[in-house]
């Protein structure tokens, strides 16, 4: 078979070291097929909080999908610190012959992701690549599976099925933490559309290891920026912030717009929230100022993206005030900085935070600064929160007044003060 081979150096991954041959079979083969007509987006059972000590303004987490309570860690979810290792496997169908060869889809991806996780971590998540640069053979034609967005339980069953019983023979599942299936971008039946995580109602156990869910890409070549940065965090338990419209049709951007690129992975500032930083660990609650009584506070906050200057993340990222049992008012700096190099208007961006709001019914909202304007109408996924930080002597009142928020200057170093006033 000849494959089109890259014409510049591309990133080498570590490859997949070859092992002795022997035969293995998918175990518990009778419940694997039962778990793979798998409901992607399962939701977790989420305990009472074992953390006494976490600040007052530390949501519980719920059993709500990717609940952003983060006084607990689902377990059920890799836990994105030290070195995370992936694999990434190739799937052809007999009805294409391959023409882009996987080296390519490769360096679509990475170094790329892993270098957008290593600054959004500020260096605490080596998210480390294997793969071997060859196709595996899947069983059906692409046509079979019927891939789609809104994938069917049964196409998405046996896409699953095939595709672990036909990398089963050549790859050690238990060495991996997060499994990507890229499927061959030319192939007919293949809808770039579709590209998700697939969660298992029950574990599949290969090789004597747990698969709870896989990452199954279907992106043309190339594919779109940030996309596996996206669907990894899924497998990070973070929830989707877009706005999904009942008929699909219509304004996808209207929590969040550019902002994290659990919202859009075409935002022009895709670091992830501060509060998603905290759920993950990168932050903890000595980069955190809770407000917990009324009152007026000052604070002085660094912007979220800057590389570390003395610890992981030196200095406060994030003011947090309690409005409610299940959410909080958030705060923080985003300047075109790290990944967020290329964002429109930087400043005190304020958003809210719901922990009992399922992922993609909006468990974030972005607070408008500016809500009779718009900004960069050429690039934004959604202009009008484009602008939405507060500049230097700007106030954004939330809630009719119960808290508000004051940006009143920024430093020549680049850290912003910033007064909160609670009410009551």
């Amino acid at each position: 078979m000849r494959f089109d081979r890259p014409a510049l150096p591309v990133h080498r991954p570590h490859r997949i070291p070859p092992r002795a041959p022997r035969r293995r079979r998918l175990r518990r083969a009778a419940s694997a097929c039962a778990a793979l007509t798998a409901v992607v987006g399962t939701s977790s059972i989420a305990g009472p909080g074992d953390d006494p000590g976490a600040p007052p303004c530390a949501l519980q987490r719920t059993d709500a999908h990717h609940s952003l309570g983060l006084d607990t860690w689902n377990d059920a979810y890799v836990r994105p610190e030290r070195t995370v290792d992936a694999v990434m496997l190739f799937l052809s169908f007999p009805d294409a012959r391959p023409r882009t060869h996987p080296a390519r889809l490769v360096a679509d991806h990475f170094p790329a992701t892993a270098e957008f996780f290593d600054r959004a971590s500020y260096g605490q998540l080596d998210l480390r690549l294997h793969t071997e640069p060859r196709w595996t053979a899947m069983p059906q034609p692409s046509s079979a599976y019927a891939i789609a967005r809104d994938w069917g339980a049964e196409g998405r069953a046996a896409f699953v099925r095939d595709a672990l019983a036909a990398a089963d023979p050549r790859v050690d599942f238990a060495d991996y933490d997060v499994v990507y299936f890229v499927a061959d971008p030319d192939a007919p039946g293949v809808d770039s559309d579709a590209t998700k995580v697939v969660n298992f109602a029950e574990p599949v156990v290969l090789d004597g290891t747990e698969l709870r869910r896989i990452v199954t890409v279907f992106e043309r070549y190339p594919a779109d920026r940030n996309v596996l940065a996206h669907e990894t965090g899924h497998v990070f338990d973070l929830p989707d912030l877009y706005h999904r419209p009942h008929d699909g049709k219509g304004d996808w951007d209207t929590h969040v717009g550019d902002w994290d690129l659990m919202g859009s992975q075409f935002g022009l500032a895709p670091d992830p929230f501060g509060w998603h930083k905290w759920k993950l660990g990168w932050l903890d609650a000595a980069h955190v100022d809770c407000v917990d009584a009324p009152g007026t506070t000052l604070h002085t906050l660094q912007p979220l993206g800057r590389a570390p200057g003395g610890g992981p993340a030196a200095g406060k990222r994030l003011a947090v005030v309690r409005t409610g049992r299940a959410e909080v008012v958030a705060v923080e700096v985003r300047e075109p900085i790290g990944n967020d190099a290329g964002l429109c208007r930087g400043g005190v961006l304020v958003y809210r935070v719901h922990n009992d709001t399922p992922s993609a019914d909006g468990p974030v909202e972005v607070l408008d600064g500016h809500p009779d304007t718009s900004a960069c109408h050429s690039s934004s996924v959604h202009p009008p929160l484009a602008d939405a930080p507060l500049r230097a002597g700007e106030t954004l009142s939330v809630d009719d007044g119960a808290v508000r928020v004051t940006a009143l200057d920024r430093a020549p170093s680049g850290e912003w003060t910033v007064r909160i006033t609670r009410r009551g």
